[in-house]
Parts: C-alpha cells; sequence; structure tokens
C-alpha cells in the first residue's frame, strides 16, 4: 500500500479511530478509578497495569494525565454550561470523566470538537445511562462553543483609537 493508497483507504481510518476510542476507554477506566476511589494517577497507573494483560496505550496515559493535572481548569469550562441546580460533582462519574476526556481533548489535545463529543457520546452510549450520550451532547456543545471563542482584541496601543476622528 503507498502513502497516497493509506491515506483513501476505507480501512486505514476506522482503525486509528477504533485505537484511539480503545485509548479513551482505558483512559477512562483510569479516571474512573480515581474518581471513585480517590486514588492518585500512579496509584491507578499500578492498578491498572496488575489488572490488566495489555499495555497501556501512550495516548490513554497522555489523556489521564492531561486530564488530572487540568481537572481544575477542565471543570472551569464545564460548570457553567451545566444548569443551574447541577454541579460537575453531581454529575454520575462515567459521565464525568467522559466529559473532561472531551474537554481535555478539545482544549490541549487539538481534537476538533465535533469529534471529542461524538466519542462521548459513543462510550456513554456503550458504559453509561440512556440519557447520558444526549446530555454529554448538550454540555460539550455549550463547551465546544466557549473553545472555539476567537480571543478577546486586547489594545496594544499601536493601533488608532477607534472612536478618535
Amino acid at each position: 500500500m503507498t502513502p497516497a493508497t493509506a491515506r483513501t483507504s476505507p480501512v486505514s481510518e476506522p482503525a486509528t479511530r477504533s485505537r484511539q476510542r480503545k485509548a479513551r476507554k482505558y483512559a477512562l477506566d483510569i479516571l474512573f478509578t480515581i474518581d471513585l476511589t480517590g486514588a492518585s494517577l500512579p496509584e491507578a497507573l499500578e492498578t491498572y497495569a496488575t489488572m490488566s494483560e495489555r499495555e497501556l496505550p501512550p495516548y490513554s496515559r497522555r489523556i489521564a494525565e492531561g486530564v488530572t493535572s487540568h481537572e481544575y481548569l477542565i471543570d472551569g469550562y464545564l460548570a457553567p454550561c451545566l444548569s443551574a441546580d447541577w454541579t460537575v460533582e453531581r454529575m454520575p462519574a462515567i459521565d464525568r470523566c467522559l466529559a473532561r476526556i472531551a474537554v481535555w481533548e478539545m482544549v490541549y489535545a487539538d481534537v476538533p470538537p465535533a469529534v471529542a463529543i461524538s466519542e462521548a457520546q459513543g462510550l456513554a452510549g456503550e458504559l453509561s445511562t440512556d440519557s447520558s450520550p444526549g446530555f454529554l451532547a448538550g454540555v460539550l456543545g455549550q463547551v465546544a462553543k466557549l473553545v472555539t471563542l476567537p480571543p478577546l482584541l486586547t489594545r496594544t496601543g499601536d493601533e488608532p483609537d477607534p472612536g478618535a476622528e
């Protein structure tokens, strides 16, 4: 297979997506362990290594490390996107972990929002409640709007004052 056919091959793209979905699922396992037990990331990684017969994919580790190190900032994106009577802590643990993964991917891994949201919905459909995919789509759709906002313009003093004539 040449590089040109590899790009257009219907097999290569789904295989990559499948590997990334598995990596997200393994990261979810680790983050869920941390969420439920209060374990540290190194403890959760050790538990995973002990209980799993497979090596943790590098992207799984990157997600787990990224989410745990930026959890406060990630939750800062999620909180204003929840309804007034909900908090991040009140979310079901699986949904909370999936939302954090998706926000991390959007903000820190340059994953397109549509992909991050779709992946979170897909895993929620497999692992959480019937209403979770829709709930996550709504919340993460609002986060995506925040993430994709253009930066605020700031005056440097070099540009002309728009109010001056």
